[in-house]
């Protein structure tokens, strides 16, 4: 529910260290006897903490951000329902009607207790006064289990975790691009529909929204800022009008339909005119939908920064993310040599093959882009296993998912191509692909080929094959097609470890062109 107790001060309010150095000072005042103001404080330093981590998590995938965010949770979901409480407490005192014998603007008049608004607000406060006293009890074991220790300790390395990424970063402002296409779909949403359930998904939208701008974007927290929070707020505020609405009706406040039709036309007019707000700001042409998106990234810009987005993230869990690199750059080298051969097929069948004329697969999506990105996380999964590693890579790439400017397609297929780097050989029966449309599994087994051997050409790590061509050679057995397929390697030698594992690797990729691949050391050129 919306806040509207004063806020922590704005300065020095920066940065992971000051607000999880927050979140232990206000424990300390909130235990005592959980008041609103200390209420609110601890919820916002916990909320601050927990967004961080929020958007830390899509660059940096070390298990203690999840650790830090999860341990917050608890705590402040309890808060929450007495915070609830408590603001419907403020809105009851704010809309009941003021009784008859109120004194004139002006006149000075001490009441002790002071005068009831009229019958319902006094019920209704009663009811709640009852309710924020047993939610404090479930507030205080909730603070009483939180472990302070342990978030000491988060708070001494976390912050150095966080301090590796520069705010206003690109790679934020691509999170940020996220959060406002999700937000701006729950607005279209929300517009349709104009449910109570429709306008809190909004709210919490915006809020995801707000709050990266907020902790990553300095200079568009400046621009936006006031804007976002009020947008927030007003949306916030209709929620809260939701809840209390519902609250009065659960709690049998109204004692007859007069009272409760008065009370229904002050909450409703409450709520339209923080709708009618909102409608103003975020709907036509000039809405701030329009306006922040113009400072967000745009066009190619967005997958670009995307992929950077996920070499980041792989960076993260890969020992060695420049043999990735490497063995990326020989796959798409492979490739396309293949692909101008007009040896990889669309449909697979083996019996009619088709030549691919770009590097779209049969559903439309980017089997190049999906070989790259396969190749770039091949590795993720050695941060969590061993020789199961190419299983852990895949499952690791679909519980990422798709950053925006990646189709959802693009990284199942990276996923599944990713798993067959190594291990078990990419047949149609395997489990993981036997669910797949025949052209699917064939772009998987395909590229798969293509990522084993390249994979094979970096065995040692020392990126020493630095280069690739491929050429069709004809003669042979097969009438009417080359008979075999040469992959020049610039760097190999026939007696190396890297040609003993070329050889093992290059018999899935004969097998998938129904043709011979011999692999050479690539002839130098003389200088003219």
């Amino acid at each position: 529910m919306s806040a509207s107790s004063n806020p922590l001060p704005l300065a020095p309010a920066t940065g992971l260290r000051f607000w999880m150095a927050q979140v232990l000072d206000q424990c300390d005042r909130a235990e005592h006897h959980f008041d609103v103001d200390p209420v609110h404080d601890l919820r916002v330093a916990l909320r601050r903490c927990r967004s961080l981590a929020d958007g830390m998590i899509a660059l940096d995938p070390s298990v203690e951000w999840r650790k830090m965010k999860k341990a917050g949770r608890k705590l402040f979901r309890s808060l929450g329902e007495l915070r609830d409480v408590q603001v419907m407490m403020e809105w009851v005192d704010h809309l009941s009607p003021a009784p008859a014998n109120a004194p004139e603007l002006g006149v000075a008049v001490a009441f002790d207790p002071p005068p009831p608004r009229d019958p319902v607000a006094m019920a209704f406060l009663n009811a709640l006064r009852r309710q924020e006293q047993e939610q404090k009890l479930t507030a205080q074991a909730a603070l009483a289990a939180f472990d302070r220790k342990q978030w000491r300790q988060w708070s001494r390395h976390l912050p150095a975790r966080a301090a590796r990424f520069r705010p206003g970063s690109p790679l934020f402002l691509h999170l940020a691009l996220e959060r406002w296409t999700q937000a701006r779909e729950l607005h279209r949403q929300a517009m349709r529909h104009r449910s109570q359930i429709s306008f809190h998904e909004l709210r919490i939208g915006v809020k995801r929204f707000r709050y990266i701008v907020e902790n990553f974007l300095p200079e568009q927290h400046e621009a936006w800022g006031k804007e976002l929070k009020q947008i927030q707020d007003a949306l916030g505020e209709v929620h809260d009008l939701d809840v209390l609405w519902a609250a009065a009706e659960r709690i049998h406040v109204f004692p007859d339909g007069e009272s409760r039709h008065n009370w229904k036309v002050l909450i409703s007019e409450a709520r339209r005119q923080r709708l009618d707000l909102y409608h103003e700001k975020m709907v036509g042409p000039d809405s701030l939908w329009v306006r922040w998106r113009a400072g967000l990234p745009q066009g190619r810009e967005v997958r670009e920064i995307a992929t950077r987005r996920l070499k980041v993230w792989a960076r993260g869990l890969d020992p060695d993310f420049a043999h990735a690199e490497h063995v990326a750059r020989l796959a798409l080298e492979l490739f396309d040599g293949l692909r101008e051969t007009g040896l990889l097929t669309s449909n697979g069948s083996g019996k009619k093959r088709t030549r691919l004329t770009t590097n779209r697969g049969a559903n439309g999506h980017d089997l190049r882009s999906s070989l790259e990105l396969a190749a770039l996380l091949h590795d993720v999964g050695k941060a969590q296993a061993g020789k199961s590693h190419h299983k852990k890579s895949a499952d690791l790439i679909l519980a990422n998912g798709a950053p925006l400017g990646w189709d959802l397609r693009e990284i199942r297929r990276a996923a599944l191509v990713a798993r067959f780097h190594a291990g078990a050989l990419p047949t149609k029966r395997h489990k993981r692909l036997r669910d797949l449309l025949p052209p699917e599994q064939n772009e998987v087994i395909e590229l798969a080929a293509v990522l084993r051997l390249a994979n094979a050409l970096d065995v040692s790590h020392d990126t020493h094959i630095r280069q690739l061509r491929v050429r069709a050679e004809q003669g042979g057995p097969v009438v009417g097609k080359s008979s075999s397929i040469v992959v020049a390697a610039e760097g190999y030698s026939p007696h190396s470890h890297t040609a003993q594992a070329a050889a093992a690797e290059r018999h899935w990729l004969e097998t998938v062109l129904h043709r011979p691949v011999i692999i050479r050391a690539m002839a130098h050129r003389s200088a003219s």
